[in-house]
């Protein structure tokens, strides 16, 4: 489940009152006006100076909190990725990885601007050099699924299994979102109106599908095929289905 904020992910910044400039300066709030810049702006429009701005402070005092961007970019990632949560000590493993899945797809649509570091970053970084907070949801499925009688060989195929799912899930969710959401018309929703008819007459024909998706249900068909299908019995020895 999505843990309740904690110091480390919310400040009165993130709930739009700012710390006054005279008060005590924290990482926990640089990173929280970082979210928001990058919430609210995107990724590129993130900047020491911008960020100083936001907190209406000298932007080289920024880097007493975080020494560079790309550190900076490593602290929103993991602030977003510490409210998930695995309860280890549950034997419904599946039950825990679904609530995870929901967990994951909720921050990704509250966040949709913090994706990319969710799911592109990490992968240019060696995994023992990564931030130890995007590590704890690896560390904690491990520990879930072993205590539930898997390998951790056959642990660790599930968890890239899931997540290799959940990636592409909210990817395509986030991809999916309507251009025009007030049109009653799904052509117009969608813009596919802007789509030259002689080139892409089939697309512009699936207009009423496409507007109809719908992201929750679409994550819960996957689930079922990932979580419960007769291959991820811990006492199956061959899922191939989740290498």
């Amino acid at each position: 489940m999505i843990e309740p904020p904690t110091e480390s992910g919310t400040s009165d910044l993130s709930q739009g009152r700012g710390p006054p400039k005279s008060g005590r300066l924290t990482r926990a709030l640089v990173l929280a006006a970082a979210l928001e810049v990058i919430d609210r702006d995107g990724i590129d429009a993130l900047s020491m100076r911008r960020l100083g701005d936001a907190l209406g402070r000298d932007p080289m005092g920024l880097y007493r909190h975080t020494p560079s961007k790309a550190a900076l970019l490593d602290g929103v990632a993991e602030m977003v990725l510490d409210q998930l949560a695995v309860d280890t000590t549950q034997g419904d493993w599946a039950g825990q990885l679904r609530n995870l899945a929901r967990d994951f797809r909720m921050l990704a649509l509250d966040h949709p601007n913090v994706v990319p570091l969710l799911v592109t970053r990490p992968l240019a970084t060696p995994l023992g050099l990564r931030p130890l907070s995007s590590l704890r949801p690896l560390e904690s499925i491990l520990t879930l699924l072993t205590r539930a009688g898997f390998s951790v060989t056959d642990a660790l195929h599930i968890y890239r299994a899931l997540f290799g799912f959940l990636y592409g899930h909210v990817l395509n969710e986030l991809a999916e979102l309507v251009k025009r959401p007030e049109e009653a018309e799904d052509l117009l929703r969608l813009g596919l109106h802007r789509l030259p008819i002689a080139e892409f007459p089939l697309l512009r024909e699936l207009a009423s599908i496409l507007a109809a998706y719908d992201g929750a249900s679409e994550l819960e068909r996957g689930l079922d095929i990932l979580l419960t299908g007769p291959l991820t019995d811990p006492g199956h020895q061959t899922r191939e289905v989740v290498t």
